[in-house]
């Protein structure tokens, strides 16, 4: 089993960026788990966050440097990060099991973002495991339709120890 990896690349927006990027990675034989890309802070950049299956990853953060456009790299250690993905799933959902079904997606704080006569779409976030845990709970009902956005993630602020702050979500 390969080990995953979560990488937050800053790069200049350009065209052809992701394209290099995920180029390189596929030279070097990196299967791409996940690939998300969006405005950074700054403008003129974007912020990556890849993860990638590898069992070292130290040849890959030296190779992205390489790349003219890549302005940082930081591998994120899950847990000092915080990580999202957003699923939307479409469950079969009959009128006689419809009761259940949005039991088991109130448990999750999944939202119903279609309702049909058979079916019902909804959208969870949160990290992988939870996005699974409920897959796992809603697959005996049917799922007829299910996309992923790919892990999105940002190093947690250091924390002062004398501070007595906590997460919230």
């Amino acid at each position: 089993m390969q080990i995953q990896h979560t990488l937050s690349v800053l790069v200049e927006d350009r065209p052809g960026v992701l394209a290099r990027v995920s180029l390189l990675l596929a030279r070097r034989g990196f299967n791409i788990h996940s690939l998300a890309v969006g405005p950074a802070r700054d403008d003129g950049t974007a912020l990556m966050t890849i993860v990638v299956e590898a069992p070292e990853l130290e040849q890959v953060k030296k190779q992205l440097h390489k790349l003219i456009n890549v302005v940082k790299i930081a591998e994120l250690d899950p847990e000092q990060s915080l990580e999202r993905e957003i699923m939307i799933v479409r469950v079969s959902a009959p009128s006689s099991r419809r009761g259940e079904v949005l039991e088991v997606a109130a448990i999750f704080k999944a939202i119903a973002v279609d309702v049909g006569p058979a079916t019902i779409a909804f959208q969870v976030t949160g990290d992988s495991t939870k996005l699974r845990d409920f897959l796992n709970l809603v697959r005996p009902y049917g799922i007829t339709d299910l996309v992923t956005s790919g892990r999105i993630a940002m190093a947690r602020e250091v924390k002062n120890n004398s501070a007595s702050l906590r997460a919230i979500g």
